[in-house]
C-alpha cells in the first residue's frame, strides 16, 4: 500500500491508485481501522474514498460466526429463559 505524508492532498492518479489498492484490500475483508492505520490517515479519510468509490460498506461490528455470537450472549451474563416462561406457559 502507499505512505502517505501527513496533511498532503491525494489528488489525480495517486488518488485513483490509492483507492483502486483501499477498495481491494477493503473487499479482501481488511477493515476501515486497519487501513487508515496502515497509511497513517484517519478512518474518516480511508472511509470517505471507499465510500465516494462505490463500494459497499459493511455494517459496524465486523463478521460473527454463530459459534461467536452464543458466545457472546453467554458472556453477556442475560438469563436466558426456558421456552415456556418466554410464551407464558402455552
Amino acid at each position: 500500500m502507499i505512505k502517505l505524508e501527513k496533511h498532503k492532498k491525494v489528488r489525480g492518479a495517486q488518488r485513483t491508485v490509492l483507492v483502486s489498492s483501499l477498495v481491494a484490500a477493503y473487499i479482501a475483508g481488511r477493515s476501515i481501522r486497519a487501513l487508515a492505520a496502515e497509511l497513517g490517515r484517519s478512518y474518516g479519510f480511508v472511509h470517505r474514498l471507499l465510500a465516494d468509490s462505490g463500494v459497499a460498506l459493511r455494517p459496524r461490528g465486523g463478521h460473527r460466526l454463530p459459534q461467536q455470537r452464543k458466545a457472546a450472549a453467554a458472556e453477556s451474563g442475560a438469563p436466558r429463559l426456558p421456552i415456556e416462561e418466554l410464551s407464558g406457559g402455552r
